[in-house]
């Protein structure tokens, strides 16, 4: 079967729709949560002194240096040693985690809080890509996850795509807890110091290893988190009688009571507390990316356009 005709738009996502947004992805950057963790910066220059690729100084030696990098000619001139400088040009890897668990294949506005995860990040990745920068990451869905290496230009962008469309859930399924933290295990193997790591996930089914291993990978990497979330997550509805559930599992929810309607709301507040406490001290940037807002929008809104030179 096409991949047009498998996508329903809003509940799932296909192949053509994730390589289109390529265009969503023009004149945007990428942008962490500012603190240095390496000398690695994109294409951009680094301040990183060593064995690089391009030239940058020459100046008098100086105990530590590497005698391998000693120009012998500005030595003879001058009268005393000196040795080369270079000036590193490195490409910065870019990780994604995208939890595309049965839990996500929820939403009641615009989109499936999967779609959205799956959209939000393939923008990030062509963001990425197009700064020069290699694309990689983790793809987590009901039976399978797939670890994706770094990779430049579209190589990589291009296989995350291809893991997102056919990983994406099409049916709810049970919530598990602590089923994001395999995923994250290996997230944080592939997370080399100074990597841009940005994770889309509604961080449900986040259990207390997982929450070791955001920690880890945050001690040593420029993390974002994207929280998915629903309007329904947030605030409850209209009073009336309403049924949820999964095929295994269905509730009744009678929403006219005012208990249940403070109680549904403060247990949103309550998963949102509980993961920025997790992180703090640690810089981890929290955006809130919810299912009735374009994914453009948000990715734009979190992270901001290319800054020109006035």
């Amino acid at each position: 079967m096409s991949d047009q005709i498998d996508a329903i738009p809003g509940v799932t996502v296909g192949l053509d729709e994730l390589v289109r947004l390529r265009a969503a992805a023009q004149g945007l950057a990428l942008t962490g949560s500012g603190r240095p963790f390496s000398p690695q910066a994109g294409v951009h220059r680094s301040a990183y002194r060593g064995r690089g690729l391009e030239f940058d100084e020459v100046r008098i030696y100086q105990s530590g240096d590497d005698v391998r990098n000693i120009d012998w000619r500005v030595t003879a001139r001058r009268g005393r040693l000196h040795t080369k400088l270079f000036r590193e040009e490195r490409e910065r890897p870019v990780l994604l985690l995208v939890d595309l668990n049965p839990c996500m294949f929820f939403g009641t506005r615009l989109q499936f809080k999967s779609v959205l995860a799956a959209r939000a990040a393939s923008i990030v990745a062509w963001v990425a890509a197009m700064g020069g920068d290699r694309v990689g990451g983790v793809v987590a869905g009901d039976s399978e996850v797939k670890v994706l290496p770094p990779r430049s230009r579209q190589a990589g962008v291009l296989s995350l795509l291809h893991a997102m469309k056919n990983l994406q859930p099409h049916a709810p399924g049970e919530m598990a807890h602590g089923r994001l933290d395999g995923p994250l295990s290996m997230l944080r193997d592939m997370a080399r110091a100074g990597s841009l790591v940005i994770m889309m996930s509604d961080f449900r089914e986040l259990g207390t290893q997982g929450a070791r291993h955001i920690r880890s990978i945050a001690m040593r990497n420029d993390v974002t988190a994207c929280l998915i979330h629903d309007a329904l997550e947030k605030a409850a509805p209209p009073p009336g009688i309403y049924r949820f559930g999964t095929p295994q599992r269905k509730i009744t929810v009678d929403t006219a009571s005012r208990e249940i309607r403070q109680v549904w709301s403060r247990e949103f507040e309550a998963h949102s507390r509980r993961l920025r406490k997790m992180t703090r001290g640690l810089s981890v940037r929290w955006l809130e990316f919810p299912t009735d807002v374009e994914a453009a929008r948000l990715v734009k809104a979190g992270f901001g356009p290319v800054r020109r030179a006035a």
